[in-house]
């Protein structure tokens, strides 16, 4: 009988619960598939955050973004304390927002002490509204627009340079501003390969990100000559979704020695930046290292390259984003149609898909789900689950295991929080989704739902064209 109920635990949706007897606040948010605060009710029933997910979904309507404000906070509270713990020198932590960014994840990462790393002048504008203070803010990219980079230098948040243009525009911007010098960093290409999707590598040399490595000594001599611009120091980054720790070891001597020699030219440099790309558990298969295991790579490998070059500690900064938010959502979803094609395959159909997680069919990302409203239900049946976009590669996942299913089932699909509400569309003009925060059995909407007067606020008709 305990054998039975063993193998039925393992093949059901408690097999996705940690295992961990540890509080949720010592176990590493990334390397979970669901977040911290996951159970399983006397209704048989997954709860996150104290919320029961199919009371959610009758309340607040599907598809639904649910985010653990535990597992984000936990996340932003390891990185914090590593950083303290293995790097002797000052440390800032900042959130990589691209993966998420909008007004709550921002408020609650700049409550945990964390800055921002943005890419935008919306994400600029986002963080800004968020009561995020300007000096906390790194704004990278590497085609930022003329008015991009005034609103920049209007708010006073600082500025990682990514080429040749973007220096010339920037002194041509200042050139009549009677203000303090602009603080800037510089961001190379490091030329450390890594393994991960190669849409999402950024540290090898044929990348579109960064100054040329071999470039160093004419851009140093160049912004030591610019009296509008104060080199405060270096970036570089890998990529993301990386489980590997010796790349970014790699990283911290290549950086450091670049960072020695932006020195001998008088920059002030006392800032590095090392970027983020810790990866996450998105299936049980996934091995990441956990955040205090990077932390501790990165700190002590960054402390070591400092002293064998012979140069103060500087500030250290690092950009998790994935590693922070990816696991501490989950996107629920309820069963429409259902087509059986025999001795093939069986699709079974959702009231939402690519146009809320992009990632299936961009990266061929691989996602694990499980039925929120029947979790011991043994595992039984082999299905696609398939968005209801007009596109046949319109799949959020391939032969997944879940119980016998039905309409009107809630299905949960884990570890959403990161480039999912991020790079969602209105494909087909499917209002995006709505997005709650849960915490203590309390659920606050942090992003409402679009209308189908959303979807067509921003058209104008011609007036010819108007009956």
């Amino acid at each position: 009988m305990l054998l039975t109920q063993s193998v039925e635990v393992q093949n059901s949706g408690l097999q996705y619960l940690s295992k961990s007897q540890s509080s949720p606040e010592t176990r590493s948010p990334n390397q979970e598939i669901l977040p911290l605060s996951a159970r399983v009710n006397s209704q048989d029933r997954l709860e996150i955050g104290g919320c029961d997910v199919v009371s959610l979904v009758e309340q607040f309507g599907s598809p639904i973004y649910i985010l653990d404000e535990l597992t984000l906070r936990t996340a932003c509270s390891q990185y914090r304390e590593a950083l303290k713990r293995y790097y002797p020198g000052e440390s800032q932590v900042l959130y990589a927002s691209k993966a998420w960014n909008c007004l709550a994840v921002c408020a609650i990462a700049a409550d945990e002490g964390l800055g921002i790393d943005v890419v935008s002048g919306g994400e600029i504008y986002t963080a800004l509204q968020a009561g995020v203070n300007a000096d906390k803010l790194y704004f990278h990219g590497n085609n930022k627009s003329r008015s991009e980079l005034q609103l920049a230098i209007d708010c006073g948040c600082n500025i990682v340079a990514d080429n040749w243009l973007e220096l010339s525009t920037l002194v041509e911007l200042l050139e009549n501003q009677a203000s303090q010098p602009v603080r800037v960093m510089l961001r190379f290409t490091p030329g450390i390969e890594c393994h991960t999707h190669e849409y999402i590598r950024t540290g090898h040399l044929d990348s579109k990100f960064g100054f040329d490595p071999n470039d160093l000594d004419r851009l140093f001599a160049f912004i030591s000559q610019q009296p509008t611009l104060s080199c405060i120091g270096l970036h570089a980054h890998i990529g993301s979704q990386i489980f590997e720790l010796q790349p970014h070891e790699d990283l911290a001597g290549v950086i450091v020695e670049a960072l020695a020699k932006a020195a001998s030219y008088g920059l002030p440099v006392a800032e590095l930046n090392v970027g983020g790309g810790l990866g996450i558990s998105y299936t049980e298969a996934d091995d990441p290292p956990s955040i205090e295991a990077w932390v501790k790579t990165i700190g002590q490998a960054v402390a070591a390259a400092c002293e064998r070059v012979e140069i103060p500690l500087p500030k250290l900064l690092c950009e998790p984003g994935r590693s922070l938010i990816g696991t501490a959502c989950v996107t629920a979803y309820t069963v429409g149609s259902q087509k059986v094609i025999p001795g093939m395959r069986t699709y079974l159909a959702v009231d939402g898909g690519m146009s809320d997680n992009p990632r299936p069919i961009t990266y061929q990302s691989v996602y694990r789900i499980v039925a929120a409203n029947q979790m011991s239900a043994p595992l039984t049946e082999t299905v696609t689950i398939a968005g209801k976009h007009c596109e046949s590669g319109d799949v959020l996942i391939k032969n997944a295991q879940l119980p016998v299913s039905k309409p009107g089932d809630v299905l949960v699909v884990m570890a959403t929080g990161a480039y999912n509400y991020s790079m969602a569309s209105n494909y087909n003009r499917l209002p995006k989704p709505t997005a709650v925060l849960v915490r203590d059995g309390e659920a606050n909407v942090i992003i409402q739902r679009e209308t189908y007067q959303d979807l067509v606020r921003q058209d104008r008709l011609p007036e010819r064209l108007v009956k």
